[in-house]
This record gives structure tokens, C-alpha cells and sequence, in this order.
């Protein structure tokens, strides 16, 4: 599922006016994607897995302000990549998890920016928030568009664990993109994807299990 070997080189999806999502490791299962997000306040980076190229990839856009980490257990290369950039790792403050560095943490909006913080989760075993300014919706896990994510109509699909229940704190956002912490970010149909994604949840999670089960047997 997950390559745990150093990135030989990233790769990059979907550049927008505001940024760009690139995975280090596109052959994985996972398809762990992090973003850069380009705002009046600097450069962010967003949950992010360092590779080879990455350093070039941001100076495109310009200075790094700092890391974001939007999910209890995404600390990924959070703490490298803050390191090397010498910014502070920026977190809702209702995660406390230790990264090993400098954090910040941060309620309302993401500091100078229009991002707004959207609490998705809240639970014993899952705390995530995700990113909106309006336009460019920003969630690390509870959808996503790797193949284990989606039903087989769906181009954004609800976290399998998450099918039964899936997150209110989505329902009624209309973004014009969708980057996901797992795939490649959608940038059509935005707001239908998300839309039918959330509505067809439990209806689609059947399907989506005997994926998961059949995948784990190979």
C-alpha cells in the first residue's frame, strides 16, 4: 500500500492559479498527494512527502511560509521538510500531535490567508480538518480519488472506514477543485463529485469493501 523506500522523483497534477498537488510516490497504492498552496502570506505546504525535485518545484511559486498538517497521523516529512525551509509546522489547534518541531497552532482561518479551517472529524481515533477559501477545498483523508477511495461511478469517494457515516462538515460546499491527501486532486465537477460522493456513501459501500477485501487477498 504504502512505499516506504526514499522518492526516486515527484510528480506533479493539476497546477492552478493557487498552487499544485504533486505525489512522491504515484506507483503506490496509497498515492499519498500533499499540495502547495500559494496565498498573500507565502508559500504552504500541505501534509507533505518530500522527494527529489521538491525544493525546485516550490521556488516556482515562491518563499515557504510554512508546513501545514490538517490530520493526526499525517506528519509524513512534515518535520524535514519545516527543517530545511526553517518555517514552523502550522496546525489546528485541536491536534496535539508532537512532530518533532516548531509548531503553531492556528483556529479560524490558516495566519494571512482566506483559507478557513473546517473541523471534519472529531473522535478518540480520528481529528482531521480541512482547508476552503471559497474555491479550492483542501481535505487530507476523509475523501480521496485512489482507487481504494471509490465506488465504481465515483470520481471522489468517501474513506472506506467513513462509508457508513460520512462527514456532515462536507455537505453543502461548492469548490471549484478538491485536493485530497490520497490521489490526484479533481478539478472538474467539483462540487458534483463531493456532492455525489457524500450521497451515495452507504449506497456505493458495499462495493467499495469487496474491493478493499478482494484487493487484500491478491
Amino acid at each position: 500500500m504504502r512505499a516506504d523506500d526514499p522518492a526516486d522523483e515527484l510528480e506533479e497534477h493539476g497546477r492552478f492559479t493557487g498552487g499544485t498537488t504533486w505525489l512522491a510516490h504515484p506507483e503506490e497504492a496509497m498515492a499519498r498527494a500533499s499540495h502547495v498552496l500559494d496565498t498573500d502570506a507565502g508559500v504552504f505546504l500541505v501534509d507533505p512527502v518530500d522527494a527529489p525535485g521538491l525544493d525546485e518545484l516550490v521556488s516556482e511559486f515562491g518563499d515557504v511560509a510554512g508546513v501545514v498538517l490538517l490530520l493526526d497521523r499525517h506528519e509524513r516529512d512534515c518535520a524535514a521538510v519545516a527543517t530545511r525551509h526553517d518555517v514552523p509546522v502550522y496546525r489546528p489547534a485541536f491536534l496535539t500531535r508532537d512532530v518533532g518541531v516548531q509548531t503553531e497552532p492556528f483556529s479560524g482561518t490558516l495566519p494571512g490567508t482566506d483559507y478557513s479551517l473546517i473541523r471534519v472529524l472529531d473522535t478518540p481515533v480520528w481529528n482531521e480538518a480541512a482547508l476552503f477559501d471559497g474555491e479550492t477545498l483542501v481535505v487530507p483523508e476523509a475523501v480521496g480519488t485512489a482507487e481504494f477511495f471509490r465506488g465504481t461511478d465515483e470520481r471522489l469517494g468517501v474513506h472506506p472506514v467513513l462509508r457508513l457515516t460520512p462527514p456532515s462538515a462536507l455537505r453543502g460546499l461548492r469548490p471549484e477543485r478538491v485536493l485530497v491527501g490520497h490521489g490526484t486532486p479533481v478539478h472538474e465537477a467539483a462540487t458534483d463529485s463531493l456532492r455525489y460522493a457524500l450521497e451515495h456513501s452507504r449506497r456505493n459501500a458495499p462495493g467499495v469493501f469487496a474491493k478493499g477485501l478482494l484487493s487484500a487477498l491478491r
